[in-house]
């Protein structure tokens, strides 16, 4: 037998492989995860550009140098000039810096209400599924009656009221449309992972519900929780820009890709310029946030390998 084992661990050495014994140790999930994640490109790209986007929203004017209110409206509509590579719009703002600044905004509402239906969702989905009974279809009946709401109409009707014109009003409607989804998927990730065995196991031993929960269940179901968020990230951005596009999201002087694109369309003919920017930061950003959660799906589901 020992004869064997020498045998098999010399021949993996020059093979150039790695030794087989008793001492290799084998990866957990997330390094599993991370092991997929560092050699696919399409995630190291996605990050990169989001790293990018993030520094650029704290901090605009390490490229802007520009005020993105201050406007000239003798040069209305103009295009490339030196120092102005995007042109001006229609009030003479220079399209370059607002499109930096607008950044800011996309970025803050995507980032707080990911986080705010992520937490709101995963907590409610999360007990339900763990605990059953009356409380589990209470959620589902509520769940329920949210996505039934048209996103767009239920925005038209809720930020119509509201006269602030700060982004938390737009991120405190994100998460009152958004928690239902992220609920569902950890309900669903918490009862599959409630019936497996080294649960049973602990319940066996004495664990209590709540060491249960947080040791055991959901270190376990937390994975398809995070997938869904980082995609619906993207959305967010999409869904925030679409209503300050249709004037209930944000407004004036708030800097916004949405606010840009809606007084550009009209002069898209005259003036393709002033939409094609802000457009194009819009569309990149979303498209980084959905492929970084594809490539985090890809990573965590052993299936899709």
């Amino acid at each position: 037998m020992d004869l064997a084992l020498e045998e098999g661990e010399s021949l993996e050495k020059e093979l150039g492989g790695a030794p087989v014994g008793p001492q290799e140790k084998a990866r957990s999930l997330w390094s599993d995860a991370w092991h997929q994640l560092r050699r696919n490109p399409v995630f190291l790209v996605s990050t990169l550009l989001i790293l990018f986007l993030v520094v650029i929203s704290i901090w605009p004017q390490l490229i802007a140098s520009g005020d993105p209110l201050q406007c000239d409206l003798s040069k209305s509509q103009q295009g490339f000039s030196p120092g102005h590579p995007f042109g001006y719009d229609t009030q003479g703002c220079d399209v370059y810096t607002r499109t930096v600044y607008g950044a800011r905004a996309s970025i803050t509402v995507g980032i707080c209400a990911t986080l705010g239906a992520a937490l709101l969702g995963s907590a409610l989905g999360g007990l339900a599924g763990f605990f059953g009974g009356w409380g589990d279809s209470l959620l589902s009946r509520v769940a329920d009656i949210f996505f039934g709401i048209p996103v767009v109409l239920g925005g038209l009707v809720f930020l119509s009221v509201v006269t602030s014109t700060t982004v938390w009003p737009v991120v405190g409607f994100i998460v009152l449309l958004g928690w239902p989804q992220l609920a569902r998927i950890a309900r669903g990730s918490v009862i599959t992972a409630k019936q497996n065995d080294y649960v049973q196991a602990a319940r066996a031993l004495g664990a209590g519900n709540g060491r249960m929960l947080l040791r055991h269940v959901a270190p376990n179901a937390i994975a398809p929780v995070i997938v869904v968020a980082t995609i619906a990230l993207g959305t967010y951005i999409a869904l925030e820009a679409t209503l300050s596009f249709l004037g209930v999201g944000l407004r004036p002087p708030t800097v916004s890709w949405g606010i840009d694109i809606s007084n550009a369309a009209s002069q898209i003919r005259n003036a393709p310029h002033m939409l094609l920017y802000p457009a194009g930061a819009l569309s990149i950003t979303v498209l980084a946030f959905i492929m970084l959660g594809d490539a985090v799906r890809d990573a965590l589901d052993p299936k899709l390998r």
